[in-house]
């Protein structure tokens, strides 16, 4: 197919941690102005995002966390949820429609609209534990998604690769013991949130289906093609996923203020060329990326751009 799905919403600006938070509103507002100067929006398919039902946030998060963050939203002001994490009154119709917009995106790709979905969504969702927000992140968008594409449509196994310059905890410990789900993440160490050693490989029936790379601050596009065609290739090949989900975290840029990494934006269209292969190779092309981190605007628009523009020559 070749064609692309884009999902976006306003209300995912109404999240706001206040002034001089690096998860602002102002990182999809960056990514949406450069997709449309460069003009890459024009040639994806819009797929509008719906509010995520508990009964698929419930897979993941536990119906008291849920409840909890419905019963803390605040009316005005905000509520801190962890020292990195506060809720505004926007914040959870965002977080409904972050999750539910991963939910449209696979529902996209299942349907033969697109062949691939980016989600330009907030607040992210890596971090994410089943019954706490943390860093930045209040539902696991990408963690329901994949148990969504199992549950819904009977796919046996997905892939989630997290190329985020953090570890997605969340994500590591909503699946260590499932063999249906691959979590494959590189991310710099030691770094937050401390996770994400190399001996970390899962537990129980899922033993060896969770890979951790560690890397050295500094380690730029070389070292990420090197880990990405060393280690996920064979064990994708191995495992032969039904679904590619890609956690796109965008601060391992060699700018971005939170981190130490080196990539550049051709780096991340290599990252994304060799996952796009993967998914061609075993799982009928279907792919589908969520926005996870990113904080220097200007890196984290452009390289969202590059990104998208090989989803689309792929």
């Amino acid at each position: 197919m070749g064609n692309t799905g884009l999902v976006y919403h306003p209300a995912y600006l109404e999240h706001d941690m206040g002034a001089g938070h690096p998860e602002s509103p102002h990182r999809l507002r960056a990514i949406m102005q450069q997709l449309e100067l460069s003009g890459t929006l024009t040639r994806l398919t819009r797929i509008e995002p719906r509010k995520a039902e508990d009964e698929w946030i419930t897979q993941v998060h536990t119906p008291g966390y849920v409840a909890a963050l419905n019963r803390h939203a605040p009316a005005s002001g905000r509520v801190s949820l962890d020292p990195d994490t506060s809720m505004s009154p926007g914040s959870l119709t965002a977080a409904y429609l972050a999750a539910g917009g991963v939910l449209a995106a696979v529902d996209a790709v299942m349907a033969r609209l697109v062949a691939h979905v980016f989600c330009a969504v907030r607040p992210p969702g890596h971090h994410a534990e089943a019954g706490r927000a943390m860093g930045f992140c209040l539902f696991n968008n990408v963690a329901i998604g994949a148990r969504y594409a199992q549950k819904q449509y009977g796919l046996k196994k997905v892939l989630i690769v997290d190329w985020d310059v953090h570890h997605g905890n969340g994500t590591q410990h909503s699946f260590e013991d499932d063999p249906s789900i691959l979590f494959f993440s590189t991310h710099q160490y030691p770094h937050y949130p401390g996770t994400g050693r190399a001996a970390e490989r899962g537990r129980g029936a899922g033993e060896g289906f969770t890979i951790n790379v560690p890397m050295e601050p500094g380690e730029g596009d070389d070292a990420y093609r090197e880990i990405f065609l060393k280690s996920l290739v064979p064990a994708a090949d191995a495992f032969k996923p039904d679904f590619v989900i890609v956690s796109a975290g965008f601060d391992a840029h060699r700018d971005d203020p939170l981190a130490g990494m080196g990539l550049t934006e051709e780096g991340y269209a290599e990252l994304t060329r060799i996952v796009a292969g993967i998914a061609a190779n075993h799982a009928h092309g279907r792919l589908v990326s969520s926005l996870e981190g990113g904080y220097n605007l200007t890196a984290l628009a452009s390289s969202v751009d590059r990104h998208i523009r090989t989803l689309l020559d792929s």
